[in-house]
C-alpha cells in the first residue's frame, strides 16, 4: 500500500518542481523514489520476501543409461546390473503454493515443484526368475517404493499397460525375451527431482526348452529345511519391535528396506526362485543340558531377559521371558538364538500352508554344554563333557560299552523313562488360538513333542511331524536282549 501511496505522491512533487533529470521527467523521477520508498516501508510493515519464491523447479531434464544401440546383456546365475533406458513417458509438473495472501506480518508466496515420470528399462536377455534389491544412487530402496512392474521376459508376455495408455494400444512392443522393468509415476522428489542412477539384481537360471534344465537346481529342488531353528521372532510374519533402556526401540524381524518380516520376505524368494518346491522342514528348537538321558532337562530358552515384543511377549509352552531361563552366552555373546515364540511358529505354519507347502514340523535339540562344564561324560572317564556335543551322543549315564553302563539292564529303561518323562495329549488343550499346559512341572521330551503337536493343531494342520531325529546312541539302548526302551517310547 504504501508503495501505490508514496508512489503517486513523489509522482505530484515531481510535476510541481518540473523540468528532466538525466533525460527523465521530474516526474518520473519522482514515482521511482516514491515507490522505492514505499517498498521499504512495504516490506517493514507486511515481512520480507514480497516475491514468489520457487523451489525445486527443474528447466530440463536428463535420462541416464538411455543409449541407442547399446547391446542386451546376458546374466548367469544371480548379478547386479543396471538398467538401459527403453521408454519413457513426459515428465509432469506439480505445483504446490503455500504462504502469500493479504495482510501482516505476510508469508512470501512459495511454489516447490515437484516431478514424477513413467519409465522402462531392460534389464538382460532370456527369461529371469526374479528382479531381488533395487538400488538407486547405490542405495537399496524397496521395490514396492518405486511402483514397479517386473517383466522375466517370458516368450508370453505381454505389451505393459501403463506404456500402452501414453502410446495408443497396438503401439508398444512386448519385448519378449527381454527383461524389463516398468514404473509408473515414479516421485521424483525423493532423489532432488531428478531421475536416479538405478541397479538391479538380477536372478537368471536355465531358461524353459534347454535340454535338461529340469535337472537344474532352479528346477529341480522340491523341499527346503528352514535353519536354524532359533530365533525369538524369526517365524514370525507380523513385524515385531522390542525396547530396552540400553538399546532403545528396533526392529526384531525384519532388516530388509522391503518394510517385510525376514521370514515373510524369504517365503517370497522361495516361490521365486524355487518354483518346484513345495514343502519345506520347519525346525524349532529347544536346549539340552546334559548328555546323560536320565539328568538331561529339555527346555525353551531365550535369547535375553531384558527387551520384550512390544506387539508380540515372548510365550513358550507357558514359560514366559521372566520365567525363562537364558541362553548360554560365550564372550559376551548368546551361543544360539532363542526359541521362537508359539505366537510366531504359530504364524509361519499358516503362511506356509497358505503358500501351498507342505510342512513337515522337526522338533530340534540343541545341546549347549560350556567349554567348562563339570558333568561326567558318559563316553570316558573325562570330568566334563564335550563343548556344545551333537543331540546324538544323548545316552545312559554310562554308554553302552563302557565299564558300568546300565545296558540291558532294568536299569537303563527307569533312565530313559526319566528322559521322556509323564507328560500325555491330554494335559494340553488349545484355546483363543494358543495351547495350554496342565500337566506335571517336568521339562521332558513328552512335553516337548506334546507341545508342539498341539501348536501345529492351532495353527491348522501341518503335513508330517518328525519325533526325535537322529537320537541315534538312546535308540541303541536296552533294557534286555532284544527291548529297546526309547524306540519303544
Amino acid at each position: 500500500m504504501a508503495t501505490l501511496v508514496l508512489s503517486a505522491a513523489g509522482a505530484a512533487v515531481g510535476g510541481a518542481l518540473g523540468g528532466t533529470v538525466a533525460g527523465l521527467s521530474s516526474v518520473a523521477v519522482g514515482r521511482a523514489v516514491g515507490a522505492t520508498i514505499g517498498r521499504g516501508i512495504d516490506q517493514r510493515v507486511m515481512g520480507q520476501g514480497s516475491d514468489v519464491v520457487e523451489t525445486g523447479k527443474i528447466d530440463q531434464f536428463r535420462l541416464t543409461n538411455a543409449g541407442e544401440g547399446a547391446p542386451i546383456g546376458q546374466v548367469y546365475g544371480r548379478m547386479r546390473v543396471g538398467g538401459q533406458v527403453i521408454w519413457s513417458s513426459d515428465f509432469q509438473e506439480d505445483v504446490t503454493v503455500s504462504g502469500g495472501g493479504k495482510g501482516a506480518p505476510r508469508r512470501p508466496q512459495t511454489n516447490s515443484y515437484a516431478y514424477s515420470v513413467s519409465l522402462a528399462l531392460a534389464l538382460c536377455e532370456g527369461e529371469v526368475l526374479r528382479v531381488g534389491r533395487v538400488w538407486a544412487d547405490g542405495a537399496e530402496i524397496a521395490p514396492r517404493d518405486l511402483n514397479m512392474t517386473v517383466y522375466t521376459g517370458s516368450q508370453t508376455q505381454m505389451p505393459d499397460p501403463t506404456m500402452e495408455a501414453i502410446e495408443g494400444a497396438g503401439e508398444v512392443p512386448a519385448y519378449r525375451g527381454t527383461a524389463y522393468v516398468v514404473m509408473t509415476d515414479l516421485s521424483l522428489q525423493t532423489f532432488g527431482n531428478r531421475v536416479p542412477q538405478f541397479s538391479f539384481e538380477v536372478v537368471w537360471a536355465e531358461q524353459p526348452g534347454q535340454e535338461g534344465v529340469e535337472d537344474e537346481m532352479a528346477q529341480a529342488v522340491q523341499a527346503v529345511a528352514l535353519i536354524p531353528g532359533t530365533g525369538e521372532y524369526a517365524l514370525a510374519t507380523t513385524p515385531v519391535y522390542t525396547q530396552d533402556a540400553s538399546a532403545g526401540r528396533q526392529s526384531a524381524n525384519v532388516s530388509t528396506p522391503a518394510g517385510q518380516t525376514d521370514f515373510a520376505h524369504s517365503l517370497e524368494v522361495l516361490g521365486d526362485e524355487l518354483p518346484a518346491c513345495d514343502a519345506a522342514s520347519l525346525v524349532v528348537s529347544w536346549f539340552g543340558d546334559d548328555l546323560r538321558c536320565g539328568h538331561c532337562a529339555l527346555r525353551p530358552k531365550v535369547t535375553q531377559k531384558d527387551a520384550e515384543g512390544e506387539n508380540m511377549p515372548w510365550r513358550v509352552a507357558g514359560e514366559t521371558r521372566a520365567s525363562a531361563q537364558a541362553v548360554r552366552n560365550e564372550a559376551g555373546r548368546a551361543i544360539y538364538g532363542g526359541t521362537p515364540t508359539d505366537a510366531a511358529v504359530i504364524e509361519a505354519i499358516q503362511a506356509l500352508n497358505a503358500a501351498g507347502k507342505a510342512v513337515m514340523f522337526y522338533p530340534f535339540i540343541l545341546m549347549e554344554q560350556a567349554r567348562d562344564n563339570t558333568l561326567p561324560d558318559p563316553y570316558s572317564d573325562a570330568a566334563s563333557q564335550p563343548h556344545l556335543p551333537w543331540r546324538g551322543r544323548i545316552t545312559t549315564s554310562k554308554a553302552p560299552g563302557q565299564p558300568g553302563s546300565p545296558d540291558q539292564t532294568p536299569a537303563a529303561a527307569g533312565e530313559v523313562a526319566a528322559f521322556v518323562g509323564t507328560v500325555r495329549a491330554s494335559d494340553f488343550t488349545i484355546a483363543d488360538g494358543a495351547v495350554h499346559y496342565t500337566g506335571p512341572q517336568e521339562w521332558s521330551l513328552s512335553r516337548f513333542i506334546l507341545h508342539y503337536a498341539a501348536l501345529c493343531q492351532a495353527a491348522g494342520g501341518v503335513d508330517a511331524f518328525c519325533i526325535s531325529s537322529e537320537m541315534r546312541a538312546l535308540t541303541q539302548v536296552r533294557s534286555g536282549p532284544e527291548d529297546f526302551p526309547f524306540v519303544a517310547q
